[in-house]
This record gives C-alpha cells, structure tokens and sequence, in this order.
C-alpha cells in the first residue's frame, strides 16, 4: 500500500509542477520556476519509489491518464480553459480507465 501512496505523491508533484508551467512563462518568472523544477523532482523521487513494487506499465498508465485528468481539471477552474462535452466524455474514459487497470486488472500489483 506505501507503494501506492508514493504513486499519488508523484502524481500530485507532477501535477503541482505542469500545472505551474503556465505561470512561470516560460521560465522567465523566479518563483513559478522553481515550483515546476521542484514539483518535477519530486515527481520522479516518489515515481520511483512507486516502481519498487508497481509494474512500470501500471504505475505510468495511471501517473498519465490521472495526471491529465487532474491538470485539466486545474486548467478549467484555475486558467478559465473551456471544456466541452467531448473533453468531459473523454476525461470519464481516462478514469474509467485507470479504474478498471486498477480494480479488475491482474497485472495490477496490489500491496
């Protein structure tokens, strides 16, 4: 189970660090710029931790597919990006997705 929490640590840095992208315009701005850098870090530390027990097609498949759901989500709140039906019918997909990966799989490592 630690194994999957440091996943969801990974995710949230990744997540934290992509999503601070914008803002550091480009590496232009100080402080956005080390939140990316730092949240990339901490991202691949935990990933890495995670792939101890996780199998790499598992762990990436749900890294990416929360990842995207979760920065787009942060994209339409925090940055005003327009989601229409088809994001939203696409974004239910990756979740349901990483769902059945996680719940029905046997290739999925659970412990």
């Amino acid at each position: 189970m630690k194994n999957w929490l440091f996943l969801a640590v990974a995710i949230c840095g990744e997540v934290i660090a992509t999503s601070a992208l914008k803002s550091s315009d480009g590496f232009t701005k100080l402080m956005p710029s080390i939140v990316v850098v730092s949240g990339y870090a901490i991202a691949f530390y935990f990933l890495a931790l995670a792939l101890k027990s996780i199998p790499v097609g598992i762990a990436y498949a749900v890294w990416a597919g929360l990842g995207i759901v979760l920065v787009a989500a942060i994209g339409w709140l925090l940055y005003g990006q327009k989601l229409d039906l088809w994001a939203f019918v696409g974004i239910g997909l990756i979740i349901s997705g990483v769902a059945v990966l996680n719940l029905l799989s046997k290739v999925s490592a659970h412990g």
